[in-house]
C-alpha cells in the first residue's frame, strides 16, 4: 500500500487538514469515527417515508430488469452507464458540494472494480472533474474490453490520476475528501477476492466519508453485511436493492431516471417522481 511519503513522491500534494466535509446538525460526526464504528452510531437512523414506499429488488429482479433494459427497451451499456454515471456525479455534488469540503483541495478517491460498477465510478470520475472536484481513480483489475479500454482513456484525456496501488487508511484520511466505492454491484455474490479483500480491509479503517454506487461492496446484495463496509452515503440506480433497507449512513439517493413505464409496471417498482429536469433524488 502507498504511504504518505510515497504519496507524496509521485507528486500528489497532501493537506495536513484532518477534517473532511461539515457536519450537519443532528447527525454524527463523521471525519471523527473509523468506517468501524459507524454502523453504531446509523443504527437508529429511521428510514424515510418515501423509502419505505418503494419495491427493493432482490438480486435476480435487478438482473432481469437490467436484461430487459437491453433486450426489450433498446438501451446499450455504455449508455447506461454514462446515464448512471452522471447520476453518481450529480448526488455527492448534492451530499458534497464544493462549498462544504474543508480540505485545500477537492481532493476525491475513486476506487473501481472490474465490472460495470467500475465503469460507473469512471463515468462519475470523469463528470466530477467537470464538476470542478479534483478526483484520483485506482483501478487494479481493468477488463481487456473496448468499452472499459475507452473509459479508461477518457479519464486520463481529463488529467485524472491513476494509482497503482492502494494508499493507506492514513494517507486516504490526509489527502482525500470523500472516497468513492464503485468497487461491486449487485451482480456480486461469495467471497470477495484479492486485491479487493485488503481494499476494503482498508476502507473499513478510513475516517473519511465514503460513498457507494448502487451497494456498499462486500455487501449481500439482498442481506447487507453488519460487519462490512458503512457508507456515509448510497446511491442507488434504476431502484433501490433490497440490502438498502440495511443502510443508515447520511446521504441515500436514487439515480438513472431512465426506466420506461412498462418496465416500472411490469416490476411494480413505485418509484418516485424526479423533481424538475434533476437525475437524482434523495430519498
Amino acid at each position: 500500500m502507498l504511504s504518505i511519503r510515497a504519496l507524496f513522491g509521485i507528486g500528489f500534494l497532501v493537506s495536513s487538514r484532518a477534517s473532511t466535509v461539515l457536519s450537519q446538525p443532528g447527525t454524527c460526526s463523521l471525519p471523527s469515527l473509523s468506517n468501524s464504528h459507524r454502523k453504531d452510531c446509523f443504527s437508529s437512523r429511521p428510514l424515510s417515508t418515501m423509502a419505505h414506499n418503494i419495491n427493493y429488488l432482490g438480486q435476480e429482479e435487478a438482473q432481469h430488469i437490467d436484461e430487459e433494459l437491453f433486450s426489450e427497451y433498446g438501451f446499450s451499456v455504455d449508455q447506461l452507464m454514462e446515464l448512471a454515471g452522471l447520476s453518481c456525479a450529480t448526488a455527492v455534488t448534492r451530499a458534497y458540494p464544493l462549498s462544504s469540503l474543508l480540505k485545500s483541495r477537492p481532493s476525491l478517491l475513486v476506487i473501481c472494480g472490474p465490472g460495470n460498477n467500475g465503469g460507473d465510478g469512471l463515468v462519475c470520475a470523469r463528470h466530477l472533474k467537470l464538476f470542478g472536484y479534483e478526483p484520483t481513480v485506482l483501478y487494479p483489475k481493468r477488463p481487456n474490453k473496448p468499452l472499459f479500454q475507452g473509459l479508461t482513456t477518457q479519464c486520463e484525456k481529463m488529467e485524472i490520476p491513476f494509482l497503482t496501488e492502494m494508499p493507506e487508511a492514513a494517507v486516504i484520511d490526509e489527502a482525500y475528501n470523500l472516497v468513492i466505492d464503485a468497487i461491486f454491484g449487485f451482480s456480486f455474490k461469495g467471497a470477495v477476492r484479492e486485491p479487493f479483500g485488503t481494499i476494503l480491509d482498508a476502507l473499513k479503517k478510513t475516517t473519511v466519508p465514503i460513498a457507494s454506487i448502487d451497494i456498499p461492496s462486500g455487501w449481500d446484495v439482498e442481506q447487507g453485511s453488519a460487519e462490512g463496509l458503512q457508507p456515509d452515503m448510497l446511491i442507488s440506480l434504476t431502484a433501490p436493492k433490497k440490502s438498502a433497507q440495511m443502510f443508515r449512513g447520511r446521504y441515500h439517493f436514487l439515480g438513472g431516471r431512465f426506466v420506461p413505464p412498462g418496465l416500472e409496471r411490469k416490476y411494480d417498482l413505485n418509484l418516485p417522481q424526479y423533481p424538475g429536469t434533476d437525475c437524482v433524488l434523495q430519498l
